[in-house]
């Protein structure tokens, strides 16, 4: 008898919701994706990361001056390194190849750089999604805890796909970390990971249409032996 493939399905829908409805998110709801998502492995049950969600006055503030900070092209030191410096060639293309989809779905020339501009400091609002998440990790956990917290991140994503959400993480946070510690009233040991966009996809929304490609099998698996 065949049994449905639902983690295939599940991964397989799951992408980088950046436009959402404004359908509330029951609090019930995003508990239980929450819960779900903290089923990811974790090395020694550290369970490592924290998850805050931002709403109301705090979030409408937080967002207007993280905007006006990156159109002044303040910065600032990152708790983190995510990208390799020097970037290889390698990943430069494909990181060119995911800017490239995105901003051919909203049909932006790489010449516009007001419409980019406008779309980047879509991060900084969440998308408008309803639900805002910043997802923080507290200093000194080391590379394994960010491995741990990863998971999480990804049990998060297709929980909220099971239920019928839809979600984006957001990188961009993590420029600001110093900003995002004072409006949350966090001290120097929360160290700022990402944000995430959580609710309903607006299915109409071009930006939506956005695909990108995984790389290869033979690229990223090896048999030894």
């Amino acid at each position: 008898m065949n049994t449905p493939d639902i983690f295939s399905s599940l991964a397989h829908e799951r992408s980088s919701v950046r436009a959402y409805l404004s359908t509330p998110v029951p609090a019930a709801l995003l508990r239980e994706v929450l819960v779900l998502a903290r089923l990811a492995p974790s090395g020694a049950n550290l369970q490592p990361g924290a998850f805050i969600a931002i709403q109301g006055a705090v979030r409408q503030q937080l967002s207007h001056d993280l905007v006006n900070a990156w159109r002044a092209g303040q910065q600032e030191t990152e708790d983190y390194d995510y990208f390799p410096n020097p970037m290889p060639m390698t990943l430069r293309r494909r990181q060119v190849a995911s800017a490239q989809a995105l901003y051919g779905a909203l049909n932006v020339a790489r010449d516009d750089r007001a419409g980019r501009d406008a779309q980047f400091e879509r991060n900084f609002h969440f998308f408008d999604a309803p639900v805002a998440l910043v997802v923080t990790m507290t200093h000194g956990f080391g590379s394994g805890g960010y491995m741990d917290l990863g998971m999480a991140l990804y049990g998060l994503m297709l929980a909220a796909q099971a239920k019928g959400l839809a979600t984006c993480a957001i990188g961009a946070l993590a420029s600001y970390p110093s900003l995002i510690r004072q409006h949350l009233g966090l001290d120097a040991a929360s160290h700022i990971v990402c944000g995430v966009a959580l609710g309903y996809a607006d299915p109409e929304a071009p930006v939506n249409q956005t695909q990108t490609t995984r790389c290869e099998l033979d690229d990223y698996f090896k048999v030894m032996g």
